[in-house]
């Protein structure tokens, strides 16, 4: 078997974040990547369709007007994290429209229930000062919001800087950035994690920084896919995105046998242990993630014609589509970054 440590880095798109795992691929001692599988898992997901994803947003939303879109999606991504209780893995759910929604579907039904009933839930005014009883309610369902007290600081955080800075919403910062995601630090990733620290998705590895970005990519990624039909929203340089290194996706490469984890942390996360932020074995699974679901990608690139080329987020679409709701455990990190 071949594995990551085989193969010499793939220069793709010279994104921040692809550039910064180089050292944790090269040096990992818990996770790896089997190349061979990659070039295996590919013949045959090369004939799949693999379509940029149409995201139709629940409720109504991004039919409308574009900047309550903008709003309500990158409001929403601020706190589109943590679903699952810690202790005893139940998701989080919540009824509205007559329907049950879970996880992340779940967040956006109780956003759309608040604005329903007029409450100024995408005004930073009212974020910067919302309560807990106050986000108890907004946020009512089976169970208590994962890490509900910190969704709250980081709401209170985003919500000055909007009523600060841009008026209160989010799609004045947008109309302020360049249109790219990395443009010399105008770009609108760059902006989100240098002005919104919530968005500052970094770690570090063996005196090395490793720039993740799993949110404010994903945030972008849900604006391009709703609006991109439109002609409302433009990117132009799409392909510098990666995949969203969360827990999901991870679980897929690992059941597909794209990456392999050592005895004791495959120990750890069937026994539902949990992984500590920033710790080796969570920058690790993180990383190569975000690897493999490159070098998958390119592989794909290999086989399709020119006219059908993919970027890496469709894969990781594929990904996480087939497995968000698999029965296989996936690592247990607390953290507000994915």
């Amino acid at each position: 078997m071949r594995t990551s440590h085989d193969l010499r880095w793939p220069k793709l798109t010279g994104s921040p974040v692809l550039d910064s795992i180089h050292p944790v691929i090269e040096r990992s001692r818990d996770v790896q990547t089997d190349i061979n599988k990659i070039v295996e898992v590919a013949s045959w997901m090369a004939y799949e369709e693999l379509p940029i994803p149409d995201y139709a947003l629940p409720f109504g939303i991004g039919t409308g007007d574009v900047h309550e879109t903008i709003d309500f999606i990158l409001t929403t991504a601020c706190i589109d994290t943590a679903f699952t209780d810690f202790s005893n893995h139940i998701k989080f759910q919540a009824d509205y429209a007559g329907r049950n929604w879970s996880d992340s579907d779940a967040l956006f039904a109780c956003m759309k229930r608040a604005i329903d009933k007029g409450i100024p839930i995408l005004e930073g005014a009212f974020l910067a000062k919302v309560t807990r009883a106050e986000m108890e309610t907004l946020f009512a369902g089976n169970i208590e919001l994962p890490m509900l007290d910190e969704k709250r600081e980081i709401l209170h955080q985003v919500g000055a800087v909007l009523a600060r800075q841009y008026g209160g919403r989010f799609h004045n910062f947008v109309k302020s950035c360049s249109p790219r995601l990395y443009d010399n630090g105008n770009g609108l990733v760059d902006r989100l994690v240098s002005e919104f620290p919530r968005f500052r998705d970094v770690s570090h590895y063996d005196g090395h920084t490793v720039k993740f970005y799993k949110l404010p990519q994903l945030a972008i990624w849900f604006l391009y896919t709703t609006l991109r039909k439109t002609g409302t929203f433009h990117l132009e340089d799409l392909e510098t995105m990666s995949a969203f290194a969360d827990y999901i996706v991870p679980v897929a490469l690992r059941l597909l046998g794209i990456t392999g984890y050592s005895p004791e942390l495959e120990n750890a996360i069937n026994t539902y242990q949990m992984i500590p932020r920033d710790s080796s074995w969570e920058v690790e699974i993180r990383a190569h993630c975000i690897y493999a679901s490159a070098l998958l990608a390119e592989e794909i690139n290999q086989l399709r014609p020119r006219d059908q080329q993919i970027i890496i987020p469709q894969i990781d679409a594929r990904l996480w589509t087939h497995y968000h709701t698999t029965w296989w455990p996936h690592h247990l990190t607390k953290t507000i970054m994915y």
